[in-house]
């Protein structure tokens, strides 16, 4: 063997240990993903106007670091977090959960919706928060979804408010924990939707 077609087969075995060695691919992903779904889907072909200050803007809440995740925190004691195990998300929840925060408002409200990104169009009443918690309470065997919500109607007033929803679940596996997440995260949407109107 020549020396040239040594050295690329000495680097070419370098190469192949070193990714064995960093796993450059990541975690296998489970067969299916979670994806949350509104309960009250805007029909298509909606059209709708606002009047100044009268639309909305959801702002994507912001998240503790387990919920900075793919994956679905399982809290135990109150003290412990692990993962469920093969349960993933599509995209993080909390960018999941403010698209269905935004749907069902404007499928309940009848107001116009915006994206932070359309928010210089008309500043009208914007809704930020955070969401605490999004997973399974092993303890009680219940998901529980925890959202702390902040809406400025305008530049003079702030309310806060704090909504939570708990679902039983007879298993800790995805089949089990996804349908009871996307009830709670339904539940949590349908009651700042009510929030907002009054």
């Amino acid at each position: 063997m020549s020396k040239s077609k040594a050295s690329i087969a000495l680097c070419l075995a370098a190469a192949l240990s070193l990714t064995a060695c960093l796993n450059l691919g990541g975690a296998k992903p489970p067969p299916t993903l979670m994806r949350l779904s509104p309960a009250s889907p805007l029909p298509p072909q909606t059209d709708r106007t606002a009047t100044a200050s009268q639309a909305v803007t959801v702002v994507v809440p912001t998240v503790p670091q387990e919920l900075a995740a793919l994956r679905v925190p399982v809290t135990k004691g109150g003290i412990s977090v692990a993962y469920l195990k093969d349960a993933q998300w599509v995209e993080q929840p909390n960018a999941l959960f403010a698209r269905l925060l935004s749907e069902t408002i404007a499928a309940t409200t009848g107001r116009v919706v915006l994206d932070p990104r359309q928010f210089s169009l008309d500043p009208g009443v914007r809704l930020t928060g955070q969401l605490q918690a999004f997973g399974l309470d092993a303890d009680t065997m219940e998901v529980v979804a925890r959202y702390d919500a902040a809406l400025a109607r305008g530049a003079d007033s702030v309310e806060i408010h704090r909504f939570e929803a708990r679902v039983k679940v007879s298993a800790a596996e995805p089949g089990a924990v996804s349908p009871a997440l996307n009830q709670a995260a339904n539940q949590i949407a349908a009651d700042v939707a009510r929030w907002i109107g009054s």
